[in-house]
């Protein structure tokens, strides 16, 4: 397979003012915690298992209410499907409900918390949508315009509600889709077993089926592209050695081939999780969340112009 790359390459130099209270900016500046205290949310119970409650915690627009209609996003934050944090998206969910979006960061299982492999950790985002979706009119929330995001592992998980239809709770409703309308990944992993120019040797392989804890192929976002995909947008630097560029692109070109429409955004030296807030005076956070409101502009999604610039320092 020869990789094409129809992307944006953005490198940005940008200076903004603080618009998050001391609380939050302390927050976002300090190593992701766990658990978790979101200033700026509140916090619902979307799924328990066992002993085990997962929360959401909702950042909601001004003047938000029961009734309303607003788009909403539902975050996985990364680490390896063995560990992380809610906190790393709080800003993004804080910077989206100042732009009229109902915001969500899901807690879910982890490996090194819970026990568990990575197939509960795609269950436990199935039900967060899932669970967003059946609350909807509560909530305040679109039920037909609700995206998934999130990075790394949870950009994964985000692409796992989007494409693989297998691995529901069998407890839940599944007539009420878990499906989201649009995916934001930020270097996520899409390819988890062997494809054309993308080889995986024995070790990788045995790995992956322990740390999948079922045939990676089946959690393979991109072994499960068929047309009729989310619109999708990925961030990813070209220098990332976590998880290969290569596999973005592949990623890329088969949404596109099947007729999906799939935004690579290429970033030239930068590595994995680039875009979180705090590195590098926030110059990837800006670019990479300033490209996530164009994108959810188009779709009718947030409520006026980009400002990001104001939203940080």
């Amino acid at each position: 397979m020869k990789f094409s790359l129809p992307a944006t390459i953005l490198l940005l130099t940008v200076t903004g003012c603080a618009h998050l209270s001391p609380e939050q900016t302390q927050a976002m500046t300090r190593p992701f915690p766990y658990p978790s205290d979101l200033p700026g949310a509140r916090v619902e119970i979307y799924k328990t298992v066992g002993d085990v409650d997962l929360q959401a915690y909702i950042f909601e627009p001004s003047k938000h209410r029961q009734g309303d209609n607003s788009a909403a996003i539902v975050f996985f934050f990364g680490g390896g499907w063995r560990q992380g944090s809610p906190n790393q998206f709080q800003p993004h969910a804080a910077y989206l409900a100042s732009r009229g979006m109902v915001a969500i960061v899901a807690d879910y299982r982890v490996s090194a918390r819970h026990g568990v492999k990575a197939v509960e950790c795609v269950r436990d985002a199935k039900s967060a949508i899932r669970w967003t979706r059946e609350n909807a009119e509560r909530l305040g929330i679109d039920p037909d315009r609700i995206v998934a995001a999130g990075g790394s592992a949870g950009g994964h998980l985000a692409a796992c509600t989007g494409l693989i239809g297998d691995f529901d709770e069998g407890s839940e409703d599944t007539t009420i889709s878990s499906v989201p309308n649009a995916m934001v990944l930020f270097n996520p992993a899409l390819v988890l077993a062997p494809i054309d120019d993308i080889p995986f040797g024995a070790e990788r392989v045995a790995s992956l089926t322990n740390r999948m804890g079922v045939d990676p192929a089946r959690l393979s976002p991109y072994h499960h592209i068929v047309k009729g995909a989310p619109p999708t947008i990925i961030f990813h630097g070209r220098e990332d050695t976590t998880v290969p560029f290569a596999t973005a692109q592949a990623f890329t070109e088969a949404m596109e081939d099947a007729g999906n429409r799939c935004v690579l955004i290429a970033y030239d030296n930068q590595g994995h999780g680039f875009f979180n807030y705090g590195r590098n005076e926030n110059e990837m956070f800006r670019a990479t969340t300033s490209e996530m409101h164009n994108f959810l502009q188009g779709l009718g999604y947030v409520q006026g112009p980009d400002r990001v610039e104001r939203f940080v320092r």
